[in-house]
């Protein structure tokens, strides 16, 4: 029972963790069709962020759960209006144009903190499962994930906020015609998308660790959320990250981390073999 019990909270973190790295992409990308392969370098960004802010003696809480998603946010701003505004609609340009950016900040990085990992250590301590130790920390990066989840969730279903992002992504002419300015809606939504994935990053910076490089491992597996979750922004990524969190920690516990990822590779290509237009486009089809 006791590793149940654990096998349980080591299920949900993985799935929370999904949920985090690709909230953000799913908001560029699924409500923007913006393909932004520089995804993994905002969320390497965000780590950086909250790593040295936490060394200039800023609290590790509000280095991780406000300074990170500001500075990525303001960065995510700053891209949009200088690079993503003239390529909307040219998917191959802007597949280049951000691929070029990711490289742009993995060289970047590299020279300002070397080629090295750097961390923070884990809050919270640990707690018992009967035979069992776990980090309390894992509760706290399941609790964000969930608050971040229904937060996101809220502000597109019952604010003005949110109903003027959605129309203004649907209808950017009718959005205009009704006063709107799309061009700073864009710039809004895009830096939000930019902000979560920062403050996905500097949560998860005390377990993971922070090098350059590190967004790699991050972007394969928040497109395979994405992409599997459909077009709905929160339940498809809520449900393919449930999906595919389960499927590879299950994997884990089971064999090894390297089969884990092979069993969550197996199982988005199996999903979208046959739900081609992800979960969404098959269930919860009227969802957010």
């Amino acid at each position: 029972m006791d590793f149940i019990a654990l096998l349980a909270i080591q299920i949900l973190y993985a799935i929370a963790s999904l949920a985090l790295i690709s909230i953000g992409l799913a908001i560029i990308f699924g409500m923007m069709r913006v393909i932004n392969l520089a995804h993994g370098e905002f969320l390497m960004l965000g780590g950086y962020a909250a790593i040295v802010a936490t060394s200039h003696g800023v609290s590790i809480w509000i280095a991780m759960l406000l300074v990170a998603p500001l500075v990525v946010g303001m960065i995510g701003i700053v891209v949009e209006r200088t690079i993503i505004r003239f390529l909307y609609g040219r998917i191959i340009d802007t597949m280049l144009a951000t691929w070029g950016l990711s490289l742009f900040l993995v060289g970047l990085t590299t020279a300002i903190f070397g080629n090295t990992t750097v961390g923070i250590s884990a809050p919270l301590g640990s707690f018992e499962i009967g035979a069992y130790r776990a980090s309390a920390y894992t509760l706290f990066v399941i609790a964000v994930a969930i608050v971040v989840l229904a937060g996101v969730f809220s502000v597109l279903r019952w604010t003005r906020l949110g109903l003027i992002a959605r129309g203004t992504m649907q209808n950017a002419n009718m959005a205009a015609a009704l006063g709107v300015k799309p061009p700073r809606v864009y710039a809004v939504t895009f830096g939000v998308g930019a902000a979560l994935s920062g403050l996905a990053g500097g949560v998860l910076a005390p377990v993971s660790g922070v090098f350059p490089t590190i967004g790699v491992a991050y972007i394969a597996k928040s497109f395979i959320t994405v992409i599997g979750g459909g077009a709905a922004i929160v339940t498809g990524t809520a449900s393919a990250s449930a999906l595919f969190g389960a499927v590879n920690q299950i994997a884990t516990f089971a064999t090894t981390p390297v089969f884990g990822e092979v069993a969550l590779l197996a199982a988005a290509i199996l999903l979208i073999r046959v739900l081609p237009q992800g979960i969404t486009g098959r269930f919860f089809r009227r969802g957010i």
